[in-house]
């Protein structure tokens, strides 16, 4: 199997966000202070750029996403979008405490 830009690429990112949770599931708590600090901005500027290919066009449709090569846009909210949301916002492995304390701060 030959290997591509795109699977080196997937799998460098998929490691750095691995290390990412396991270092915000078993870091101590300076551990999580500097993550939060100096990884959560980029994760968040990352998931910004990629919804932002994704904003609906005056007609509340997906620029890019489609189902065909040549069929119509999708409407939004587009797949991208509805995943973001699900994962940010409905999660079972949070304790409900916290994942309440999030949504009420932003």
């Amino acid at each position: 199997m030959s290997v591509t830009v795109f699977s080196q690429l997937d799998k460098s990112l998929h490691e750095h966000l691995d290390a990412l949770v396991r270092l915000a599931a078993t870091g101590d708590d300076e551990t999580a202070v500097d993550l939060a600090r100096g990884e959560l901005p980029r994760v968040v500027t990352a998931l910004r750029s990629l919804l932002a290919e994704h904003t609906p066009d005056e007609h509340g449709r997906c620029p890019t996403c489609r189902t065909r090569r040549w069929s119509r846009r999708l409407p939004s909210p587009c797949r991208a979008y509805l995943g973001a949301q699900l994962c940010l916002t409905v999660s079972g492995d949070e304790p409900s405490g916290r994942r309440r304390h999030l949504r009420s701060v932003g």
